[in-house]
């Protein structure tokens, strides 16, 4: 198999046949959590994904090749880059109100600093390994450069916002192999619509709860005041142990055990789940980090416990508001009152609950580097002890 560098095209070579899939063909034929049966309050958007919260895009570049042993520098390689743009690629320099929250913080999210001192997240969310921070970071820089204008104040500046988790179970993450063009590719094919899931983008090489992670998405559509509005939430999930996992209140890691790595985990949760919330609800700064909290509460709904070793990140935006950070003048802006918000931190919960489980459903079993092999949640057992507890929808 040879390495390709995909996004809304996958091209894989293997015994010397070359097949080709569109991720969003595939991401249609798979079945999401609501198919399987697994019963999740709330109503979903359209696509339940983050990108119902209009202007949200999203991309991938999707790194797989290689097979056998470890060889540092040639791999074998399961790695990749999401880029979640919220105003799209055609509003660059409009940046949205955002907040920020750790909730344990063994992990990076680059440019939060200026995320809490400004109130103002400039620019996408990206999301890769670990140790490619740093590339995909200055890859932003570079893309935005290339792209469009300087900022309405004349500059070209740029503290981007970079997030990880770990992948070095799966893949050579210390041979380097994300490079700047895998960074302009996820943003250069960041759309609308139905988001691809499981083990693509930034989350192809990932683990959660001993079953193989990724992406997940979900949404929730409310009313607040008689205005309808969206909450969206994508998640990179990597984190927690088997014995804790929970799906709709069941005890799903302790009745499926196949596949559980006791050895490696010995009940540490040694991961890491990065939680991008984004909403057109007229939010401020401070708001959305009351709302980036709240994803916490959704996170926790499957089990997780937040251990030492995980890097528990979230971040949440609002779409409302356009053109609040024109370097001059005085700016009327739109908030939603604080007595209001219950609805908006309900449907951050069940949204975040949702797309962990939906990043289990869709990620499929990957052998990696020595051979490593991850099980895929297998979708025929968790029917079976959801119905075993009455908790099977259909």
């Amino acid at each position: 198999m040879h390495q390709k560098r995909a996004g809304t095209i996958i091209a894989l070579v293997v015994c010397g046949f070359v097949l080709f899939c569109s991720p969003l063909s595939a991401a249609a034929a798979k079945p999401r959590a609501r198919e399987l049966g697994v019963p999740f309050d709330g109503r979903p958007g359209v696509f339940n994904a983050i990108t119902d919260v209009a202007g949200v895009e999203v991309g991938h570049t999707t790194l797989i090749s290689g097979s056998g042993p470890l060889k540092v520098g040639v791999g074998p390689v399961r790695t990749g880059v999401t880029a979640i743009l919220p105003r799209g690629k055609s509003n660059l320099n409009d940046s949205v109100f955002a907040g920020w929250f750790s909730m344990n913080g063994n992990g990076e999210m680059t440019g939060t600093t200026w995320v809490d001192e400004s109130g103002f997240l400039e620019g996408p969310v990206m999301i890769t390994n670990t140790h490619s921070v740093g590339v995909v970071r200055d890859a932003v820089i570079q893309w935005r450069v290339q792209h469009g204008p300087p900022d309405d104040s004349g500059y070209w500046w740029s503290l981007p916002v970079v997030a990880e988790t770990w992948d070095g179970e799966l893949n050579d993450t210390n041979g380097f192999h994300v490079k700047p063009e895998d960074a302009f590719h996820a943003l250069d094919s960041a759309h609308g619509g139905a988001v691809e899931e499981g083990s693509v983008g930034g989350g192809t090489g990932m683990i959660c709860s001993e079953f193989k992670g990724g992406i997940g998405t979900a949404s929730r559509v409310l009313k607040v005041g008689g205005s309808r509005y969206t909450v969206g939430v994508l998640v990179q999930c990597n984190d927690g142990i088997r014995s804790q996992l929970r799906i709709a209140g069941v005890p799903v890691g302790k009745e499926i055990q196949e596949g559980a790595d006791r050895k490696q985990y010995q009940d540490k949760d040694l991961g890491s789940i990065i939680i991008v919330v984004a909403t057109d609800v007229p939010l401020v700064g401070q708001q959305l980090k009351r709302l980036a909290r709240r994803a916490a509460l959704g996170l926790g709904r499957n089990g997780s416990f937040s251990g030492d070793g995980s890097g528990d990140i979230f971040i949440a935006f609002s779409t409302a508001n356009p053109g609040a950070d024109k370097p001059t003048g005085v700016h009327q802006v739109s908030m939603l009152a604080n007595d209001q918000l219950d609805g908006v931190f309900l449907a951050t919960v069940q949204a975040t609950e949702e797309a962990i489980i939906n990043a289990l459903v869709a990620a499929e079993t990957m052998t990696g580097i020595n051979d490593k092999t991850v099980i895929a949640l297998p979708h025929d057992r968790l029917r079976e002890v959801l119905k075993k507890y009455n908790r099977l929808a259909k």
